[in-house]
């Protein structure tokens, strides 16, 4: 197959299971498609990502090789979002199969946490203190999802995907404005300019890099020399797991992480869950992981817009999808390995007709719903106590549809800001821990995100793809932005599905964001200060930020080819091949 670069960038180990597209199954058609002729296409949070992904593609790269390759670059030239420090869920389409797999690669607590590891003198450490710690950092899970997923579906070899992130680290890359800022603005409370290493790397000279600065890191080039090289166990064993170690246990606020607990760990793949909306089917990875949200919060729009007839009406029927589907997500959801996750209920159109029907005042905080109600086996699921768990906005997300017709949607993180502000071998290393619930009880109950040894913190992170009614991709999307990352995704869904935006309109429109007894409202433009207008006068407690840092990053699939949106609001790009 012939490649032409038309033009790269525009600004703006483990269980063996998969699911197959068909219409047993999922509702989307059976067989293998025809040849694909729409060419291929990236979507990501900074051009040197997207630029590596690119060249990969013209090697003859799947879109798994691709997202490895990106994502390694995005952590060096992003290291505030994700990196191999940290995990995140990669779905996966693979055209000529017809099969949807979920790799989860979040990190996994240590054998030696505990349900009161950020209890200190009988009371929840400050999120400040929990996040600037050891004790958050969880055994970091992307370089094993990565493998998982290459050995599936890579055309290159393990070694080649690699080489475009050694190159830039080796040979420097000019810090972007975003990184600069963050790195001036957040020396406190990251505590980055405390620790030799980070002070070292990001404030030469004592002072924070500046934008435009020629930024090397060859102890990162090493280290995927080492990886690329030798393997997985090069990182999960031997000196970079023990720089690891050594970096947690580090005082003060030392974690209990191992050696063991590095050599311990698996990336897993699941089938992917998948639901109707519409006579579409919108798929996300399971649990831990909050995919599945989309699923619920498309079928309760359509129930509470059943006769909406202008915009306003639509958007407020999106608002309390939202407050139902964070609702249920933030009661009920956490690890599958270590508690019964409803989801085949939580997102059949039994349960969500129920909920759809339940009326909550626009100032009052939306309650979960009974799973019991649809089905008796699903009680144990009603005595889980309230979680409020937080979440930061970090995170990175990157969309591909490579020239085969096969798309990746991945999203990756290490928590909050620069991570728990640790470093080893060149990256810095996530505080995901915090994603579990600090305090364990509630109302003197277990919540379901609870911390224990070996279990993986619930995630927001939703990563998402979709198919129209014959079979076909249509939409792969997804972003950062901590707890927000479900409401975000939702907009971009509904935003290019019903609302007859484009891919890169719906990066743009105002977010709506509704968990909890309020909704936050962007109103950087006249849209935004309309909308939080009209639903303060329909009686919602309105917050009015003026940014909602999300970093939308979409590809929708047209008859005559691919579309690209990259969030504005970041340093999103798009990247496009035509093949022929």
């Amino acid at each position: 197959m012939r490649i032409i670069v038309l033009f790269v960038v525009l600004c703006a180990a483990a269980c063996n299971s998969s699911t197959e597209i068909s219409a047993d199954s999922q509702g989307i058609g059976k067989g293998a498609p025809n040849p694909w002729t729409k060419g291929a296409m990236v979507v990501a949070a900074n051009p040197h990502a997207v630029a590596a992904a690119m060249e990969i593609l013209q090697q003859g790269g799947h879109a798994v090789d691709a997202a490895i390759a990106a994502h390694t670059v995005l952590g060096l030239v992003e290291p505030q979002s994700s990196g191999i420090g940290g995990g995140g869920f990669m779905l996966v389409y693979d055209r000529a199969s017809n099969n949807l797999s979920a790799y989860d690669g979040r990190e996994t607590a240590p054998a030696g946490a505990s349900e009161a590891m950020f209890i200190r003198d009988g009371k929840a450490m400050s999120f400040l203190n929990a996040w600037q710690s050891g004790v958050s950092v969880g055994v970091p899970g992307a370089v094993a999802m990565y493998r998982l997923a290459h050995e599936d579906h890579g055309r290159l070899a393990w070694p080649e995907v690699f080489q475009p992130a050694i190159r830039l680290a080796t040979d420097g890359f000019k810090v972007s404005p975003r990184l600069a800022n963050l790195v001036r603005g957040m020396a406190r409370p990251t505590r980055l300019d405390d620790n030799p290493a980070t002070a070292k790397y990001f404030y030469p000279d004592g002072k924070p890099l500046p934008a435009g600065h020629l930024l090397k890191n060859r102890e990162y080039a090493e280290t995927l020399r080492r990886i690329a090289g030798e393997g997985v166990q090069a990182f999960y064993s031997g000196d970079i797991a023990e720089q690891i170690v050594a970096a947690v246990q580090a005082e003060p606020n030392g974690g209990s992480l191992t050696v063991t607990d590095m050599e311990n760990y698996r990336a897993i793949k699941h089938e992917a869950v998948c639901g109707g909306f519409r006579n579409l089917t919108i798929c996300a990875p399971p649990p831990p992981s909050s995919g599945f949200v989309q699923i619920m919060i498309a079928g309760l729009y359509d129930y509470l817009t059943t006769e909406a007839t202008s915009h306003s009406e639509k958007v407020r029927a999106f608002v309390d999808a939202q407050r139902l589907g964070y609702a249920d997500r933030d009661h009920f959801v956490a690890d599958p390995a270590y508690i019964d996750v409803p989801i085949d209920v939580l997102i059949s159109p039994d349960y969500i007709g129920y909920r759809a029907k339940q009326r909550f005042a626009p100032d009052a905080e939306a309650t979960p719903g009974d799973p019991a109600s649809i089905d008796s086996a699903a009680t144990a699921a009603s005595l889980w106590g309230a979680d409020t768990t937080v979440e930061i906005g970090g995170t990175t997300h990157l969309s591909i549809i490579d020239q085969y017709g096969n798309a990746v949607s991945l999203t990756a993180s290490i928590e909050a800001v620069f991570g728990s502000s640790r470093w080893a071998g060149g990256f810095l290393l996530n505080n995901e821990l915090t994603d579990f619930a600090k305090t364990p009880t509630a109302d003197g109950r277990l919540v379901a995100n609870a911390i224990a040894p070996g279990k993986r913190p619930r995630s927001s992170m939703s990563p998402t793809i979709i198919f129209d009614q014959d079979n076909n991709l249509l939409m792969v999307t997804g972003s950062p932005g901590g707890n927000s990352i479900i409401a975000y995704v939702a907009k971009s869904v509904l935003g290019v599905l019903d609302w007859n935006l484009s891919a890169q309109q719906a990066a743009d429109y105002p977010n709506v964001v509704a968990r909890g007894r309020s909704v936050r409202v962007e109103v950087a433009d006249a849209t935004g200060q309309q909308l939080a207008s009209t639903l303060t006068a329909l009686g919602y407690t309105v917050q009015k930020p003026k940014n909602e840092t999300s970093g939308l990053h979409m590809i929708v699939v047209h008859p005559d080819g691919l579309e690209g949106g990259a969030d504005k609001r970041r340093e999103g790009t798009v990247g496009i091949l035509q093949t022929n």
